[in-house]
């Protein structure tokens, strides 16, 4: 009997006929010789490249702000004082714009200190305020009158005002007390008033079901918060104290216009306010004229020169700084009259 022929599957070879299967060292980078060295040097040079781009940009940001600190005391020194020799003939300008307050700039702090620095310059031959302003302090605006007087008996210079768009309440206060006042026709002058403002919530507080719990020792210490009411008593004392200012305003631009001004105008003292060919008219102002005007034919010194006292960058960016500081103290650590 013949023994029956095995025969295997087409296209695969008998299991014991497999070729073994041996790992290559070719592709294993682990069962190369020397290969921990190698992967050390490669973390070692990735981490000093790293280092080099750290150190790099550190370099590049403290150069940028060495040459923005330069910028700024390049800056700060290029608006220094006029570099205009004293003995030149010229006409000095002091700017009074925005609103007049302490702090701003067109404060009392820094419109007496540029106008102390016109005066006692001998070449400067008038002083000239040039106001574009709607008013604000009071105060401030009395400190600024009363140098006015002071520094031109002083110096015996004239002073005079000239008026851009507008001159408004404190800023009215201030030209009263000039030589002259100068404006163009179509400049905003006057409103020669007093106020005091503000907001009461007391009823919509009662619609809304809110209670104010306010503690003051002193009757009268809250008056003027405008979440409490206000009493008759209260009223009438606010009121008595912003007429007594109007007076003092009044009495100023009396004082300061003379017999220029039609005192009797109707409305003229009421806070209302004129063009400025109407301001010419009523005397609160006495001609139309621009600096140039002024300088040329009134001081006749052509050549004008600016000494207004202006923060600088560098000052804004301190006192922004400080006022930040001042802010973040403040986290941590937990109405007043005018002529405009």
């Amino acid at each position: 009997m013949t023994e029956p022929t095995r025969t295997e599957p087409q296209g695969f070879e008998p299991f014991e006929r497999a070729a073994p299967v041996r790992s290559s060292t070719k592709n294993d980078p682990t069962q190369q010789p020397g290969w921990e060295r190698a992967t050390l040097e490669k973390l070692a040079f990735a981490s000093l490249r790293e280092q080099q781009a750290a150190r790099r940009w550190k370099t590049f940001v403290r150069l940028s702000w060495l040459a923005f600190f330069i910028f700024l005391i390049w800056l700060a020194m290029s608006r220094a004082a006029p570099t205009t020799a004293k003995t030149t003939a010229h006409t000095a300008v002091v700017e009074i714009k925005g609103e007049i307050a302490n702090g701003a700039d067109a404060s009392a702090e820094f419109v007496v200190a540029a106008m102390k620095t016109a005066f006692e310059d001998e070449g400067a031959k008038g002083v000239v305020l040039l106001i574009n302003s709607p008013g604000g302090s009071p105060v401030q605006a009395g400190i600024i009158n009363d140098e006015i007087g002071r520094l031109r008996a002083k110096h015996n210079k004239p002073v005079y005002a000239v008026v851009e768009e507008t001159c408004a309440s404190a800023a009215y206060y201030i030209a009263a007390a000039t030589d002259k006042v100068f404006v163009d026709k179509a400049s905003i002058v006057g409103s020669i008033g007093v106020l005091m403002d503000g907001f009461g919530f007391t009823g919509l507080m009662e619609k809304v079901g809110v209670e104010r719990r306010l503690l003051t020792a002193g009757e009268n210490k809250g008056f003027l918060d405008p979440f409490s009411p206000m009493s008759d008593a209260q009223r009438a004392h606010a009121q008595q104290m912003l007429e007594q200012i109007h007076t003092q305003f009044i009495d100023v631009v009396k004082k300061g216009r003379g017999d220029r001004l039609k005192a009797g105008t109707p409305g003229l003292f009421s806070g209302l306010f004129w063009s400025g060919q109407q301001a010419v008219e009523l005397g609160l102002a006495d001609q139309l004229g621009n600096v140039d005007f002024v300088a040329r034919e009134v001081i006749k010194a052509e050549e004008v020169i600016d000494y207004t006292r202006r923060d600088n960058v560098a000052e804004k960016l301190a006192k922004k700084f400080g006022a930040a500081l001042g802010d973040a103290s403040v986290r941590a650590m937990r109405s007043v009259p005018a002529l405009r």
